[in-house]
């Protein structure tokens, strides 16, 4: 009982969403070469969430969307709101976002291809995106000098709570607020002045 304990504590604990009795059960039935009754994998969960209700541990085990998960006590919650405060000071900067999305709505795309869509050179952005793992290398373009393609990653899609590009708003119904623009003929000296 204590090694399936193990087992389905580290299971659960590298889960980086709720994991279901199925594939808890798949996971064990395969490292054990037998199969894993579903009784016996709620009970040790039922073992484990009792364990990690003691007020020695800030985390307990939760049962969510049809699976379980390793989550922080709600007392804690000053101290992760600590974090989450320092971490959205790391937001991206305008550049980023403005280099992330044309590399969204034009990709596969190059940089010589952003550079000249954005006036600037994109260099230090493509690296921290890179960095982030909001961008990924899509491979070489079939052009001379054969240039890096760039896209976007899975971390994207999890960063911006998307499922899929299609998600994305199309061109066409982002609105610009017209009292905001400028307009096409502002700070234009009127002749003779």
């Amino acid at each position: 009982m204590r090694l399936l304990q193990n087992h389905v504590e580290a299971l659960i604990f590298c889960a980086s969403e709720p994991i279901s009795i199925d594939e808890l059960q798949s996971c064990l039935s395969e490292l054990f070469d037998t199969v894993i009754p579903e009784e016996e994998v709620l009970q040790t969960i039922e073992v484990l969430t009792e364990k990690y209700e003691d007020g020695n541990f800030a985390f307990q085990i939760c049962q969510m969307s049809e699976g379980y998960q390793f989550l922080t006590k709600p007392e804690f919650q000053p101290s992760i709101a600590v974090l989450l405060k320092q971490n959205s000071k790391k937001r991206l900067s305008k550049a980023a976002l403005e280099t992330l999305a044309i590399i969204a709505y034009k990709q596969p795309i190059t940089k010589g291809q952003l550079e000249q869509i954005r006036g600037v050179s994109c260099d230090y952005t493509i690296q921290k995106l890179l960095e982030k793992e909001l961008v990924a290398i899509k491979g070489k373009a079939e052009t001379a000098g054969r240039p890096i393609l760039y896209g976007t990653s899975k971390k994207f899609m999890e960063y911006f709570g998307i499922n899929s590009l299609s998600d994305l708003p199309l061109p066409k119904d982002l609105k610009v607020d017209e009292s905001k623009a400028p307009q096409a003929n502002e700070n234009i000296p009127a002749e003779g002045s």
